[in-house]
């Protein structure tokens, strides 16, 4: 199960936008983020799609395991095409039956609601694969300073979401042990029906959910024992440098972005 995982997981690899600032990453995904709601067209989202194939290629990253990092959540794109075939009505109908309608526009709007998740995911694994947890919480702490002015701490932020990231392989090792035990106590997950499966999965979410908050006090306890305080004035280790690539890197999706709104 854990090999499964691909999301969150840093990929070491020699391409120059693994060698970027992670701010000039952090901030080019907010940009993307922002053309991929605006797009609602064919041609947008198909010019969105190849500039997000060229970013992958450059990452020297093979494709498949962008396609890998997508499989969590393919259930959610799912639900979210069939919500549309159910509940959009606009356009002409295709099938009718009884009080079941599709439409064309129920058809379009699923499937381009489908098509800007993926490219979000897309994006959020170029930066998790090419930016290594210490870089990518270092630069999240220094795109969140702003918000000390209205009482925010990017302090607090980063290390929240740090953690978190860190602990997705964590949960998913635990899960994995509750699965060979439950095996080795006669679960066959292969020969259960949907049901059974649903039935099985909620007997396996307790105890890992107890192990995840075990975790998490001893990590608080561990950190205490070390003196941490939060907001405390503290040097970093590593040094972020902005260069002239991370210039233009962001100039291109800046460009993107305006291409976007002048279409």
């Amino acid at each position: 199960m854990q090999a499964k995982m691909m999301l969150g997981r840093y990929v070491a690899a020699d391409s120059w936008i693994h060698r970027l600032d992670p701010r000039a990453k952090l901030t080019a995904m907010v940009i993307y983020l922002i053309a991929v709601i605006l797009a609602e067209q064919f041609a947008e989202l198909a010019a969105l799609t190849v500039f997000a194939l060229l970013m992958m290629i450059s990452s020297r990253i093979s494709l498949y395991r962008y396609f890998r990092a997508s499989r969590p959540l393919w259930l959610i794109m799912a639900f979210m095409f069939i919500f549309y075939l159910l509940f959009d009505s606009s356009g002409s109908a295709l099938v009718q039956v009884g009080g079941l309608k599709i439409t064309t526009g129920g058809v379009t709007y699923g499937a381009y609601a489908v098509w800007r998740m993926a490219l979000l995911v897309t994006l959020t694994a170029i930066l998790t694969f090419t930016t290594a947890p210490v870089e990518l919480n270092l630069g999240l702490e220094r795109v969140l300073k702003p918000i000390r002015f209205v009482g925010g701490s990017p302090q607090r932020w980063s290390m929240m979401i740090g953690i978190s990231l860190r602990f997705i392989p964590t949960i998913f090792e635990e899960a994995e042990k509750v699965m060979k035990a439950q095996a080795s106590r006669g679960a066959d997950y292969a020969d259960l029906s949907f049901t059974q499966k649903g039935k099985l999965v909620m007997t396996l979410m307790v105890p890992v959910i107890v192990s995840a908050f075990r975790r998490a006090e001893e990590l608080v306890q561990a950190m205490e024992a070390r003196g941490y305080v939060l907001n405390a004035p503290r040097t970093s280790l590593r040094q972020l440098q902005w260069k002239q690539a991370d210039t233009w890197f962001m100039a291109l999706f800046i460009g993107m972005l305006v291409l976007i709104l002048l279409w």
